[in-house]
């Protein structure tokens, strides 16, 4: 039996080690990926078979120590390390970097599924609509004009409501998620403004790919959901602040994932060597009888 435990071990190690590579390998070539968070594999002894239970001790005898045998290794969790990344410059009005917490959220104009990101990498559309790369709208309150401030849940949206006989000329985003708009006249109003969540476990998002996440619920949404326009925004409340004509880059540290890899290799390396050995047991085991 102990052999073969031995051999399991071996191969519950080798299994999880896999994984673990795999988490390494993924981190590294997302290591350029807009606003890219690593993540990490952790282990947990798997199931230990109980030779001899444990005791407490009576008054002729002393307390009895358990004997259990372990079974293995196995992967406990894959988690995401949300720090932040490192900000750099664009020069483009429509990429956002996040400084502090909190995520951006757009919407599937199809089917109105929600995701969160922190991939600023956004663009005006043919429509005026602030949007992802993939084309989901960037939610915030909109709706503003020359003296009425914005206050519509919804799509971000630029340019839509200029006053009469004036064209829009630019616009600017400032640390608060206020959309500024800049018209013909000279003169210019707040028309949006975008808002940010975040979670008290965002450990518990589920990446979609495309630096995209959903599982809100699971997250738990801090307080209010700030996506009701009742609550703080950008440089409120705990949320970080918006800065236009930046990215986030991905948090990926390469000396450490590096550093992780060989550790992994190593492990792996050490398991195969465990199988091994187990075999070359069981095979003079085999040709004790000849």
């Amino acid at each position: 039996m102990s052999l073969i435990g031995t051999l399991t071990s071996g191969v519950s190690a080798m299994r999880s080690f896999t994984k673990g590579l795999e988490v390494i390998g993924n981190n590294i070539s997302n290591v350029n990926t807009t606003g890219y968070k690593a993540s990490s594999a952790s282990f947990a002894d798997s199931f230990s078979n109980t030779i001899r239970g444990s005791a407490p001790s009576s008054g002729t005898s002393s307390n009895t120590s358990a004997v259990q045998v372990g079974t293995g290794v196995r992967v406990a969790g894959i988690n995401s390390r949300f720090t932040q990344g490192a900000l750099t410059t664009t020069g483009s009005e429509t990429d956002l970097g996040i400084s502090g917490a909190g995520f951006f959220v757009v919407e599937n104009p199809v089917d109105g599924e929600q995701f969160a990101t922190r991939a600023g990498n956004f663009r005006t559309d043919d429509q005026g609509y602030l949007v992802s790369s993939q084309g989901y709208r960037v939610q915030g309150l909109t709706g503003g004009s020359a003296g009425v401030a914005p206050a519509t849940l919804g799509d971000v949206i630029i340019g839509s409501n200029p006053p009469a006989g004036e064209t829009l000329k630019s616009f600017s985003i400032d640390k608060l998620g206020n959309v500024v708009e800049f018209y013909s006249d000279g003169s210019s109003a707040t028309t949006n403004r975008i808002l940010l969540q975040n979670y008290n476990d965002p450990s518990a998002l589920q990446k979609q790919g495309d630096n995209l996440f959903n599982g809100f619920a699971a997250a738990g949404i801090i307080g209010n959901n700030p996506m009701d326009g009742t609550t703080n925004g950008p440089g409120e409340g705990g949320l970080g602040s918006i800065q236009s004509g930046t990215l986030e880059l991905s948090n990926v540290d390469l000396t450490e994932e590096f550093a992780n890899m060989i550790t992994a290799q190593r492990s792996f390396q050490a398991s195969s060597r465990l199988v091994t050995v187990s075999d070359t047991v069981l095979e003079d085991i085999v040709n004790l009888k000849r």
